[in-house]
């Protein structure tokens, strides 16, 4: 991703990334029964300064110039990749390499404690231990390192390389590349995800394939420039559908006009043909024209341009709208740090979950830096289709796992939802070839007014105070086949933060014979249907609430609200109160959401209090949610056994990051991921707590759904549950603006009166 520098806009003065490799304050200490640990870990990666010997002046090492937790540049991915294809065996080797993902290897926990501590502003020793004899300075942090996933596409063998990343300068200056293998290791009986080359590669195969042609053409399709195949990955069946070969199974769609590129061409599916591609030979396997359904007439509203491109108008009422901030924004930008209204936290990104928030943290006050998460991401989502007829009941896409989120992520400037201010990064990915591609204005970081923060008014008095609420917000959009999936991390001033995905796009559609209905979705055009289904999506949060890198002081309790039984206790019969479970291991943390009762679940520290004496703690706070509508033995639940439950709880493990397993795609083993992991039952009464929130949506489409989706929005909340002595809202002032009312702090700008005459 891009620097502030790189990718700021005109009316932003970012700051640059001036890392130090030395510092002279002294680390304060820490929790005593870790510094023994850190000492330990710092001497190892420590080393001594190289000094000129010429005048005997001490020549530092170069500064860091990457934090630990920064993707990967453009030039780092370039040699991860030349490091890789270097090492193969023989000149077929290397030529057969696909190259799937290249992603950072995170460190560990300590490495960024020892970045942030002495490297990369704001400079926080206290992050690290006191050590005897007086602070310990380090003079570098370890090499950064490189995993890449590989695709041997001779011999159908999937392997996963570690590369150290010892020096890297911009390739685009001639300069010197410097990589070394750590390891690699052929993981045996998977597929890894599917690349957009591949999805091209096979659509055209299909279009040429001549029994693929005489079926459409009894279609009345002779051109082939209409037609639309779109590649699916083949799922986990069957034992035809092992992983010994690289499967798909398109779907297959047909536009009306060739001259008019944005045609949907989703308003036009063609049933009855079967087609198994093997997409590593790229040869049609199995081909079979079952049932022939007539293609459903051109829809005259199925188009979604804009006024007469779609053979419509558009509104003509709606005026301007522009989000002004004249001094710029309340953020801070240094490379991938952000600080905003007592916030900070790191942006990253991965080809496989896109957006990542690192060293989520809040700064209150005499307390000064106090976390609250480590890491959270967006780790895997799942689309399961409700109809058990061909071809839909296969539909089940795990969207990260099959394809990658990041990867299928948009450049803004074709279009951003974003207004004000914005600040955007840069994302580079490896494509299947081993070139590296920049996806532009990838991230978006923007401030939003978000309505009232609070107000009282003082009946007696009249007087009234009222706060402004807003919030900074960091998002990405993907598109994966018909569907728009927005990603949203937003931060507000009352020390919340709120997950938020929003859905939109086209929806997948079936066609009918004529008179045919389906029980199992909506007729929305003549000889056209929606299927139900439903959308998960999984929230990774590796928390840390009061918790420095290294300590494992968190646990889990669930509150649920129960009415008091009737009885001297309950006299008036209106009791109710809040009852507390500590959930003490992971067998036991495999929870469901219940609003009846408001269940809630709190990660607290075990040894930090509030105020009143209470635990500090971070609550999740659910939204709407859903379960999958499917019984115990549906094929996609193989594969998806971690949504069976809306809340998982594990303790930390550097290697579990994926509820699947990492290779979803054809995976024939039997609830592989987070499901397996927990038969551990490791204890989480005081531990390094990792929450996995599984959240999802069943969608009944609508004839308003059609031709494209509105917005659906679905989330949950992270608040703050005794983690503050008061509200931190409270020192929110008023909104500045073009007219203030003094009283109540409100600030508004009304409409002058000859306009409202004209209205």
């Amino acid at each position: 991703m891009a620097t502030a520098q790189e990718k700021a806009t005109p009316c932003c003065a970012a700051e640059t990334n001036k890392p130090a490799a030395n510092s002279s304050a002294a680390a304060q200490p820490p929790q005593q029964q870790r510094s023994s640990v850190a000492t330990t870990f710092i001497s190892a990666i420590d080393s001594p300064p190289k000094t000129a010997s010429a005048k005997g002046i001490t020549v530092m090492v170069r500064a860091q110039t990457s934090h630990p937790l920064d993707p990967l540049t453009a030039a780092e991915i370039s040699v991860a990749v030349a490091t890789v294809r270097a090492a193969g065996a023989t000149p077929e080797v290397r030529d057969s390499m696909r190259f799937i993902e290249v992603d950072l290897v995170e460190p560990e926990k300590q490495v960024v404690a020892l970045a942030d501590a002495y490297f990369f502003p704001p400079f926080q020793p206290s992050l690290l231990p006191r050590t005897k004899g007086g602070p310990m300075i380090p003079t570098k942090l370890p090499p950064r390192k490189a995993r890449l996933v590989v695709y041997n596409k001779k011999s159908n063998e999937t392997s996963i390389w570690i590369v150290e990343l010892r020096e890297v300068h911009a390739a685009t200056r001639g300069g010197h590349h410097r990589g070394k293998v750590i390891s690699s290791n052929v993981v045996l009986d998977v597929q890894p995800p599917m690349d957009a080359v591949e999805y091209a590669e096979c659509e055209a195969v299909v279009k040429d394939f001549p029994p693929f042609r005489e079926a459409m053409k009894k279609r009345g399709i002779e051109d082939m420039d209409l037609v639309m195949v779109d590649p699916w990955c083949a799922g986990y069946h069957s034992d035809a559908d092992s992983p010994s070969r690289r499967l798909a199974k398109p779907l297959i769609f047909c536009r009306t006009e060739s001259d008019c590129p944005m045609e949907n061409g989703y308003a036009r599916p063609v049933e009855g043909i079967h087609v198994l591609v093997d997409m590593q030979n790229m040869v049609v396997l199995e081909f079979e024209d079952r049932k022939l359904v007539p293609l459903p007439p051109a829809d005259p509203l199925r188009n979604y341009t804009s006024g007469e491109t779609r053979g419509g108008v558009d509104r003509s009422d709606v005026k301007p709208l522009q989000i002004i901030q004249p001094e710029g924004p309340s953020f801070r930008v240094n490379g991938h740090f952000i600080e905003w209204q007592k916030w900070n936290f790191r942006i990253g990104f991965t080809p496989r979950e896109g957006l990542v928030i690192h060293s989520v943290a809040y700064i209150d006050g005499s307390r000064g830096r106090r976390p609250v998460a480590h890491r959270l991401s967006f780790v895997e989502m799942v689309v399961p289709y409700g109809d058990p007829n061909d071809p839909h009941y296969r539909k089940n896409a795990f969207d990260a796992g099959e394809d990658g989120l990041g990867k299928n992520a948009h450049s803004l400037k074709k279009g951003c939802d974003c207004l004000g201010y914005i600040k955007y990064f840069d994302a580079h990915f490896t494509n299947f070839y081993g070139g590296v591609e920049t996806i532009e204005n990838c991230v978006c970081l923007h401030e939003e007014d978000h309505g009232i923060l609070w107000k009282h008014q003082d009946w007696r008095t009249g007087l009234a105070e009222v706060r402004r609420s807003r919030r900074l917000t960091v998002s990405f959009i993907c598109t994966v086949a018909n569907y728009e999936y927005g990603f949203f991390w937003h931060f507000y001033q009352d020390g919340k933060i709120e997950a938020e995905v929003k859905l939109t796009g086209i929806l997948s559609l079936g066609a009918l014979q004529p008179g045919e209905t389906r029980k199992y979705g909506t007729t929305i055009a003549p000889g056209l249907y929606a299927p139900v289904h439903q959308h998960f999506f999984v929230a990774r949060m590796d928390m840390a609430v009061d918790c420095k890198p290294g300590e494992a002081f968190n646990q889990v309790v669930e509150v649920n609200v129960k009415v008091e039984e009737p009885g001297d206790n309950n006299v008036h019969n209106n009791a109710f109160y809040a009852e507390e479970k500590l959930l003490k291991s992971e067998l036991e943390a495999m929870r469901d959401c219940d609003p009846i009762s408001a269940r809630h679940w709190i990660v607290r520290n075990t040894r930090t209090v509030n105020r009143t004496g209470h635990l500090t703690g971070y609550k999740l706070v659910p939204g709407s949610n859903c379960l999958p509508l499917a019984g115990s033995e549906a094929k996609f639940l193989r594969r998806a056994a971690f949504l069976k439950h809306n809340l998982w709880v594990t303790s930390y493990a550097s290697d579990e990051l994926h509820p699947g397993g990492e290779f979803p795609n054809q995976n024939p083993r039997v609830g592989e991921g987070l499901a397996t992991w927990v038969k551990q039952n490791r204890s989480l009464e005081e531990a390094d707590i990792v929450l996995w929130y599984v959240f999802g949506v069943t969608h009944i489409p609508r004839l308003e759904d059609w031709p494209v989706m509105p917005v659906e929005r679905i989330g949950f909340m992270l608040m703050p549950h005794g983690f503050f002595n008061c509200s931190p809202a409270i020192d929110v002032p008023p909104n500045p603006g073009d007219l203030d009312d003094k009283e109540s702090g409100m600030s508004v700008k009304p409409i002058p009166n000859g306009l409202i005459a004209k209205l």
